[in-house]
């Protein structure tokens, strides 16, 4: 019984129409390993520099724990000020990670350092793209992005782990309800397959992030990602351009998401086992059925 991954397809650099034809067009990851070396980030992205220019916010931080069924799944564990969290990741491991937080908007002179891959596709997003800092050994729970947007995800400083799964698994990997991210219960890097039985058979993509290097994410792909050191992304994300995508994503971020704020604000832990068993069963009768 096992999960099988093969590597997730590796160049230093690639045309726009290699781009375009064999990964964005069929949805398909790739890793661009020099596709950094124009950006000032490259040297200059240091923490003492980020601690610098970023000054001494409070930040929101996060941890591997399973999320409390009364809050909401963006809640936070905790809070310490930007420079102590550098510190902290830099001396020892730790499960806390900054999500959600946005260096680059109190310190726009990093909007300077980097560049968008508009030479391999246009309809980027983000003024102030969003940045990711975690400690070694700590975990990005199993997901897929919300909005369906197409992720450029560059790594510094570090190493990071990174598992993707195609969307046609999304039921095989008991994925919540109303929801974008997969039953806590089970640990992808070892999974327990005689409780998750579903996860037999899966098949899925991995890679060692390093300094530098740009994971290509494309829409509605799965993602688990494991800090190996104390390091820290940056995402730039684009529009897919089909129309059908851009619909499900403004469900996602209105419809859906409402929905399952309200429920749960008013069922709270029923709401949620509901939801949990109900992603084991449709898991179940996926494995049954032969799916994907």
């Amino acid at each position: 019984m096992s999960i099988t991954l093969t590597p997730i397809d590796s160049v230093d650099n690639i045309s726009k129409e290699d781009f375009v034809n064999n990964y964005l067009n069929p949805r398909k990851p790739l890793i661009i390993r020099k596709a950094t070396e124009s950006w000032p980030a490259l040297q200059k992205w240091t923490f003492e520099y980020l601690k610098e220019v970023v000054g001494d916010k409070t930040v929101p931080l996060y941890n591997s724990s399973k999320a409390d069924p009364s809050k909401a799944i963006n809640a936070s564990a905790t809070e310490m000020k930007f420079g102590d969290y550098i510190d902290l990741i830099q001396k020892q491991p730790t499960d806390l990670r900054i999500f959600l937080f946005d260096p680059i908007k109190h310190a726009p002179k990093l909007l300077e350092d980097y560049r968008s891959p508009s030479d391999l596709m246009g309809g980027f997003l983000d003024k102030y793209p969003n940045m990711f800092f975690g400690g070694a050994g700590s975990v990005t729970f199993l997901h897929y992005d919300i909005d369906l947007a197409h992720i450029f995800h560059t790594h510094f400083n570090g190493r990071k782990h990174v598992m993707l799964f195609d969307q046609k698994w999304t039921e095989r990997l008991y994925c919540i309800p109303f929801a974008t991210y997969a039953l806590e219960d089970y640990d992808i890097e070892n999974p327990d397959f005689t409780k998750f039985p579903a996860l037999d058979g899966i098949e899925g993509q991995e890679a060692i992030l390093e300094h530098g290097d740009t994971l290509f994410m494309p829409t509605g792909y799965w993602h688990w990602m494991k800090y190996l050191t104390g390091s820290f992304s940056i995402s730039l994300r684009a529009w897919d351009k089909s129309w059908a995508i851009k619909a499900k994503s403004l469900y996602n971020l209105t419809v859906q998401r409402k929905f399952d704020n309200l429920m749960k604000a008013r069922f709270k832990k029923d709401y949620m086992d509901w939801k949990e068993s109900l992603a084991i069963k449709r898991a179940n009768n996926a494995l049954v059925s032969g799916k994907p």
